[in-house]
């Protein structure tokens, strides 16, 4: 029997910003594990999103877990800023300007969950010299910067690599994440799934998108024994 504790995090990238608190009282109320925060710089990649400001807003009006991914060239000027703000969990990338391993053992001193994220072209390698310091690794199923991609099926091996080589590391994975594809990272060894578009949809019932999605996962993880 399978007993990987499942997570599903709605990514507040997704939802409408001029509504956040609702946003973030509708992922609590229909069962989500967390809410995810895509932080850009305009640099690292071509958009600019959100600052601290709205982890700070997020954080007044939700009890759930905040997951913040920062694509940023230098994370190390602004990690404590986000810190400060409420994040629970934060992401950097391995390919950032910055030391990896300093910034996450700083993290870790905050007293916050320390993740790194591979994009799509990252090997899996690039991440097992930091495996002592992470809490997480995040691995990229659509090249970052922009919601509503298509999911990358070439980073399927590179989950799985990574479950192999870290078989007690959580993994997560974002972009283009569906019942479908959820269901195919789970099989592969993931364990969190960031999800925006299809949890933040017109009609509005979240609860029944996220069961849907956990009912995926489990009869992926089942059939594997």
């Amino acid at each position: 029997m399978n007993t990987r504790s499942i997570r599903i995090l709605p990514s507040l990238l997704a939802a409408d910003m001029g509504r956040l608190a609702e946003a973030c009282r509708l992922a609590e109320s229909a069962g989500a594990d967390g809410l995810h925060v895509d932080i850009m710089d305009s640099h690292f990649v071509p958009n600019l999103s959100m600052g601290p400001d709205v982890v700070r807003a997020a954080r007044r009006v939700t009890k759930l877990p905040l997951s913040v991914h920062l694509m940023m060239s230098r994370p190390d000027g602004l990690a404590d800023a986000f810190l400060d703000a409420g994040a629970n969990t934060l992401l950097i990338h391995v390919e950032a300007r910055c030391d990896p391993a300093a910034l996450l053992g700083r993290i870790r001193e905050r007293g916050a969950r320390a993740g790194l994220t591979l994009n799509p072209e990252t090997p899996a390698e690039a991440a097992l010299p930091y495996r002592e310091r992470a809490d997480e690794i995040l691995c990229m199923t659509v090249h970052p910067g922009f919601g509503g991609q298509s999911f990358l099926e070439e980073v399927l091996p590179k989950i799985r690599g990574l479950r192999e080589a870290l078989p007690g590391m959580a993994l997560s994975v974002d972009g283009g994440l569906n019942d479908e594809t959820t269901a195919r990272c789970a099989e592969a060894g993931a364990d969190i799934f960031l999800v925006g578009s299809s949890l933040f949809t017109a009609d509005g019932d979240m609860a029944a998108r996220i069961r849907s999605m956990r009912a995926a996962i489990q009869k992926s993880l089942a059939g594997r024994g």
